[in-house]
């Protein structure tokens, strides 16, 4: 029987940059494959390449044994593969119908009424867990509502070869184990998955192969997933033992926290005194444009503690920043920083009491791409762009530099933009700007999002010591598994509301009724 897709020899050059070197994979039919690896391993090369969407520069490509044009994006779909995006490609003005009819025909309501297309995608939308109408506009989904759409858009054709791009990335627990079910059953009813996934503890839920890359080369695999364990498939991935002697990078807590195996999450750590530096008291705010607000918040966040925040994305997280910051008026309550009442404060005054901020999107939100990195630095004291001139840029680029050594950031000069730095390095920037001396209360929304094993333990041991300093910490993640072994104290928040508050050792069912109010 002939694979259901084979590349011999697969080669991707960018320039003089490698992506992909000689990789060689077959994948049998009516099976799930999962490829793993850190960021910059060449996996989304792999599956656009795979989909057509890349010519190779050497090798070849085969679905089901016929040969793929590469580059021939149209070809491939033709032979049945299907390719779901990391990023998302649906159209922000169509509704949920109307994009999914789109996706498959590329001709907007071209075949169906209105009714027509609703009646059609019903089920597959009900399958992922979207309980949205199918005349929802795209723009105001939450964003893993729209990652649960386009993935039900690609399962809703006719795919004999399904790609999936970190599709769990923006789903909350109970989704992600209704799409690996939705998967399951795809594969038995002869559709081949193949699917690129961070966590490994995901992998080992939904793979029946896996293959590592590293380096844009094939450093193992495909392997039966029934033969392999958590710590093997990590020690492929970074290239050494997931807890190297004196690394305090990548313990063997933190590794096996990053990789989702049973290992028990942390105790609850002593906080160092019993002082405030942060609370809400009965906030309450209008809808945003995306719809979300608070309703009648009250928490406070003490010295020497990591609060976490867990919820299904678009149930206030982004409220109870901007409450925090100063960045929307409060019709209720009343918001207190280090003892001092700021709720009329406007952010810049905040941010003189000591709060910081790692924003939700790193390169729209927490940093200027096209500017250079030392301006994205300075950036910490709030200057305009036209003030910069009137300090001394030398001294600037100096800090700059001393700063990004100290965290480790990869970079080849101050004076280049910071689009030129990998996810995690532009991820360390913003540390090395947010968590300086003068800070008090540290918001981290989604800190780990996108970044690859070592980055993320990086980020980790940061929260850790940065705590046991005596600050006070806000994290918020759509990754349960992160929350459960960084957060001293755990609050849920459904529909703006807390839904739950939580100690360790934390139980996963009751945190996710929490999430889905059931709680």
């Amino acid at each position: 029987m002939s694979a259901a897709l084979a590349c011999d020899g697969l080669t991707i050059r960018f320039g003089a940059f490698t992506a992909l070197s000689a990789v060689s994979l077959s994948f049998a039919p009516r099976q799930i494959h999962a490829v793993c690896g850190q960021n910059g391993a060449g996996k989304t090369t792999f599956a656009r390449a795979c989909a057509g969407l890349l010519a190779p520069s050497a090798g070849t490509i085969q679905i089901g044994g016929n040969p793929l044009r590469g580059g021939h994006v149209k070809d491939a779909r033709a032979a049945g593969v299907e390719l779901v995006h990391q990023s998302f490609a649906l159209p922000p003005s169509f509704t949920i119908a109307e994009a999914m009819e789109f996706g498959l025909t590329g001709k907007r309501g071209a075949v169906f009424t209105r009714r027509g297309l609703q009646a059609r995608w019903r089920g597959h939308l009900e399958a992922l867990g979207v309980d949205a109408k199918p005349s929802t506009r795209i723009r105001d989904l939450p964003v893993e509502t729209q990652q649960a759409v386009e993935i039900a858009r690609a399962l809703a054709g006719d795919a004999r070869v399904l790609i999936l791009d970190e599709p769990t990335a923006v789903l909350a627990p109970a989704a992600a184990e209704a799409l690996f079910e939705r998967l399951k059953r795809l594969r038995d009813s002869g559709v081949t998955v193949l699917i690129i996934l961070h966590k490994i503890r995901e992998v080992l839920a939904v793979a029946d192969t896996v293959s590592v890359l590293r380096g844009g080369k094939l450093v193992a695999g495909p392997d039966d997933a029934a033969s392999l364990t958590a710590a093997r498939i990590a020690t492929a991935i970074i290239g050494h033992s997931p807890a190297p002697a004196g690394d305090s990078a990548e313990t063997a807590e933190d590794i096996g926290a990053l990789v989702g195996t049973d290992l028990p999450h942390g105790h609850r750590h002593t906080l160092t005194g019993p002082r405030s530096v942060a609370a809400l008291t009965g906030v309450t705010t209008r809808p945003g444009a995306d719809g979300q607000s608070l309703q009648n918040i009250t928490l406070t966040v003490g010295a020497g503690e990591i609060l976490g925040i867990a919820g299904v994305e678009g149930n206030g997280q982004r409220p109870l920043v901007e409450a925090l910051a100063g960045l929307v008026p409060l019709t209720e309550g009343s918001v207190t920083l280090d003892g001092a009442t700021v709720t009329d404060l406007p952010l810049a005054e905040r941010r003189k009491r000591g709060l910081r901020i790692i924003p939700f999107e790193r390169n729209t939100e927490g940093l200027s791409l096209s500017s250079p990195l030392w301006e994205n630095f300075a950036a910490r004291s709030l200057l305009a762009k036209s003030a910069l001139s009137l300090i001394d840029p030398a001294a600037l680029r100096r800090a700059a530099h001393k700063a990004f050594q100290s965290w480790d950031v990869r970079f080849t000069s101050v004076d280049n933009p910071a689009r030129s730095l990998s996810g995690g390095n532009a991820q360390k920037v913003i540390l090395s700007r947010e968590m300086d001396a003068e800070a008090k209360l540290i918001i981290l929304a989604q800190p780990t999002r996108g970044l690859d094993l070592g980055a993320t333990a990086f980020v980790w041991q940061a929260m850790r010591e940065t705590r046991d300093r005596g600050l006070g910490l806000i994290l918020i993640s759509s990754d349960l598994d992160e929350l459960f072994d960084i957060s001293d104290r755990l609050i849920v928040l459904q529909g703006g509301r807390i839904a739950g508050q939580f100690a360790p050792p934390y139980d996963l069912g009751r945190v996710g009724s929490a999430m889905v109010g059931e709680h």
